[in-house]
């Protein structure tokens, strides 16, 4: 099973998806102005979950989340999904990088936790991780 197939059974449903991204949006507009390059990079993360700009753009006109992954293991869930969509073509650029860093901080995930997560999905050969290490690296952290 490849990368994107895997993707698609963590995020089956459209109704996730608009999630996803409703979150993601709201993430990036917590300083309260909405940069091209957070823009940018939501939308890149739109079109690999097969969502139309129209759509796109209409979650910006809706009202956002209040409730932004509430739960730590929420936050980790929804970090690992940025992160593979990152990874699933194959190709991971510095901005990548560093748009999914910041993005982790926006969460209040450890950021030494996701930095150590980031290098094992790249020494990986289809950027998976087993859950159970995902998990264990950020429970490291809280002792």
């Amino acid at each position: 099973m490849n990368i994107l197939a895997k993707i698609s059974i963590l995020m089956n449903t459209q109704e996730e998806k608009i999630k996803l991204l409703s979150e993601m949006i709201a993430f990036s507009l917590v300083d309260g102005r909405l940069h091209e390059r957070e823009y940018q990079f939501v939308w890149i993360v739109a079109q690999e979950l097969g969502i139309s700009r129209e759509e796109f753009n209409e979650l910006f006109r809706k009202e956002l989340p209040s409730g932004v992954a509430k739960t730590e293991f929420e936050r980790i869930q929804q970090f690992y999904r940025l992160a593979l969509l990152m990874h699933c073509d194959g190709i991971l650029h510095p901005k990548e990088k560093e748009a999914i860093r910041q993005i982790a901080i926006n969460m209040g995930l450890n950021p030494s936790a996701t930095n150590r997560i980031l290098k094992l999905m790249e020494k990986s050969p289809n950027g998976i991780i087993d859950p159970e290490v995902l998990l264990r690296l950020f429970q490291e952290q809280l002792n």
